[in-house]
């Protein structure tokens, strides 16, 4: 690099970082980082350099959290925040019912939006902040931290070399056993469990999967699921008990616009034995393929074990040793740091950006036609929204 380095100080708002997802992926592991590397490096005589606040309703715990991550600033007060000009960029991170106003907030203070998925609890609201942000001509972007997994990128790779011939189906399996916080703390905020307050594994996971399904096979054009709660009796961060008022687990299948059928079985109510906390199967003509976070296996048509099904004696099979596991072409960083460092260029160098708020808004209506299938124990089509 050289020696005349200009530097573009982007002033960011981090409002809610002090939750989980906020604090280890968008805040220790891509925004520190970043500013520990000497910021983003754009050419030879570039570079952004993000400027944090910390935002959050406890005191306590953002003074901790600065001392946890080395950032100086921090502050209770969103409005003062907010009318602050030295900040460009508001991001949101907080839990999904408090979304929608503070990034309406933000949209009326001018800033450029990022935040996490899912924008609003409906469609209505998540249509509204899009065309809010289109108006006002302001960068806008959803996290869509899958899409940047080393296991999903060989998949990428997988489809785009032609490996699986025609695709016919895709099967993914989510979740794990999140504990009823007594006599074991949850390892999830309880807030997922609490419909009153955002919580809900639709609202959760199915924006991911709309994302995940039409960058990688196709759009969703109907879906057909079933929610449920499994565990009716939890307990709070303060050792509290409430009854779950939200879906701890759901089961749907998905028709995409070229005819491939999807199905995924999501539940925070499960014990895990496969490869991964998330796994997705693809089968198609030529081969078959099963990706987890970060690793990912084929089958080819070639390799495949001819199946005869005998329950009478031990299978002579081991499922497992006809597959093949995909090398590592590519250093992987932190997919969250990935999409930080896109949007940051977008917002600083105009480049290309297409994880707007109209996906995320797709995401949302995903969701809501989940709820609508499960309430009237029926296929629902999902109409195309208008950018």
């Amino acid at each position: 690099m050289g020696t005349d380095i200009k530097v573009h100080k982007i002033g960011i708002i981090m409002n809610g970082v002090t939750g989980r997802m906020g604090t280890n992926q968008h805040l220790l592991r891509s925004i520190v980082p970043m500013i520990k590397e000497g910021g983003l490096e754009i050419n030879d005589s570039e570079v952004i350099m993000p400027d944090p606040i910390l935002v959050g309703r406890s005191e306590p715990k953002l003074v901790e959290l600065c001392k946890l991550s080395g950032i100086k600033k921090w502050s209770t007060d969103l409005d003062i925040v907010l009318n602050d000009s030295n900040y460009q960029i508001y991001f949101d991170a907080q839990t999904t019912d408090r979304r929608f106003e503070a990034v309406k907030k933000a949209i009326q203070a001018e800033k450029h939006i990022y935040c996490e998925k899912p924008t609003a609890r409906s469609t209505k609201e998540a249509y509204e902040l899009y065309i809010l942000a289109k108006k006002t001509g302001l960068k806008n972007g959803v996290v869509m931290d899958k899409l940047f997994l080393p296991g999903f990128r060989k998949l990428k790779r997988l489809i785009d070399s032609g490996f699986f011939g025609e695709i016919f189906s895709i099967r993914g399996e989510f979740g794990y056993w999140v504990f009823e916080g007594k006599p074991i703390k949850a390892q999830r905020p309880s807030w997922n469990y609490r419909k009153e307050d955002g919580g809900g594994i639709i609202l959760d996971m199915f924006p991911h999967w709309s994302y995940i399904l039409e960058n990688l096979f196709g759009a969703v054009r109907s879906v057909s699921a079933a929610g449920a709660i499994h565990l009716k009796d939890r307990w709070d961060e303060s050792g509290n008990h409430f009854k779950t008022t939200a879906e701890d687990a759901a089961y749907a299948t998905f028709r995409l616009e070229n005819g491939i059928i999807a199905h995924f079985n999501l539940s925070w109510t499960t014990r895990v034995r496969r490869d991964d906390l998330l796994t997705i199967q693809v089968d198609g003509l030529k081969g078959s393929a099963v990706t987890g976070l970060r690793n990912c296996y084929i089958q080819p048509y070639g390799s495949t074990p001819k199946a005869v099904w005998n329950p009478d004696i031990e299978s002579p099979f081991n499922y497992f040793e006809d597959w093949e596991k995909i090398s590592d072409h590519e250093n992987d960083e932190n997919g969250f740091k990935a999409q930080w460092k896109l949007f940051l260029r977008h917002v600083v160098k105009e480049e290309s950006y297409r994880m707007d708020f109209f996906e995320g808004a797709k995401g949302v209506l995903l969701a809501e036609k989940g709820y609508e299938s499960w309430k009237n124990r029926c296929w629902m089509d999902i109409e195309k929204l208008e950018p």
